[in-house]
């Protein structure tokens, strides 16, 4: 007995990488697997084609397994709706999303271009918004369904030269946040997982430095994409059905459970606030909490587990 049996899956980005990994193995689990992926280039450039998913899906097939492609967008909502369709058509429904379709356009904030900060954008923000919202009514008519989203450590806590990517996948987990408030009561979950895993999003990192050459070799050697796929096909099951709103992170055999925003310190003055006394007094006294600039290497500078 698989912890899927029974239930039908749909994988976006499902053609590489942690897509793939997540879709190989929920059918490993028993599932029904729509795999997706555009099958295009990491900046999202090309159209692609139906490859990459096709041969995910057969080999799910060759392996035993039950699996259908899908080779549309994430960011046309119509396209989604109908790789919901296409779950019912051929598996008689659909339990739970993982989607983590992506792109990169990584450049500096003050050359950014419009075009490179609205297509990432578009497949981050508006994708998980598609994904969730062309199933959302189906989850809470069957009151059952999971949606597993991912974030980022470069949302969560920062990343230079991304912030296309940041201000996406943070806003992916205020998205969540809401999608699990509003769903608990008809057995409606989402969870966002910021991965750390060698995928060719990693590989495009530019390496700067000798110790910039050290973490990506840690992140090639010591950090799978199976090992992010573990957890992102857990939350799809029965099991997990208590876990809502949280946003964890696997970093090889770890797996993280990050805090979410919440105050961490006051001031008040009785006879009001002044620009002047804000910063005589308020500012001042809150500066020892504050939240330094240090990037995602940072918070996590220790090999993997």
């Amino acid at each position: 007995m698989g912890i899927l049996d029974g239930k039908t899956v749909l994988v976006t980005g499902g053609g590489n990488g942690i897509g793939k990994e997540c879709a190989l193995m929920a059918a490993q689990h028993g599932a029904n697997v729509v795999v997706n992926d555009l099958g295009g280039s990491l900046s999202g450039a090309d159209e692609g084609g139906a490859g990459p998913a096709e041969a995910v899906a057969a080999d799910i097939r060759a392996a035993g397994g039950q699996a259908v492609s899908n080779s549309d967008s994430v960011t046309d909502y119509d396209a989604v709706a109908a790789m919901v369709e296409q779950a019912k058509d051929a598996f008689g429904g659909l339990h739970a999303v993982i989607n983590p379709a992506g792109i990169l356009r990584d450049g500096m904030f003050h050359k950014m271009s419009e075009a490179d900060w609205k297509a990432v954008i578009d497949v981050h923000l508006h994708g998980s918004f598609n994904v969730a919202r062309a199933s959302i009514e189906h989850f809470r008519d069957q009151e059952d369904g999971s949606l597993v989203l991912f974030t980022s450590t470069s949302g969560l806590i920062g990343n230079i030269g991304q912030a296309n990517y940041a201000a996406a996948k943070l806003g992916i987990a205020g998205l969540s946040r809401i999608i699990a408030m509003e769903g608990a009561r008809k057995n409606v979950r989402s969870n966002i997982i910021a991965p750390f895993a060698w995928t060719r999003m990693i590989a495009s990192i530019p390496v700067k430095d000798e110790a910039g050459a050290e973490r990506v070799e840690r992140m090639r050697t010591g950090m799978r994409a199976d090992q992010v796929a573990q957890l992102a096909v857990t939350l799809c099951a029965d099991g997990a059905k208590h876990v809502n709103g949280q946003i964890f992170s696997v970093r090889g055999n770890e797996v993280v459970l990050f805090s979410q925003p919440r105050p961490v310190k006051s001031v008040s003055r009785l006879e009001g606030w002044t620009p002047e006394t804000l910063i005589e007094h308020g500012l001042s006294a809150m500066e020892g909490s504050f939240t330094d600039l240090g990037a995602t290497t940072s918070v996590f500078p220790y090999p993997p587990v």
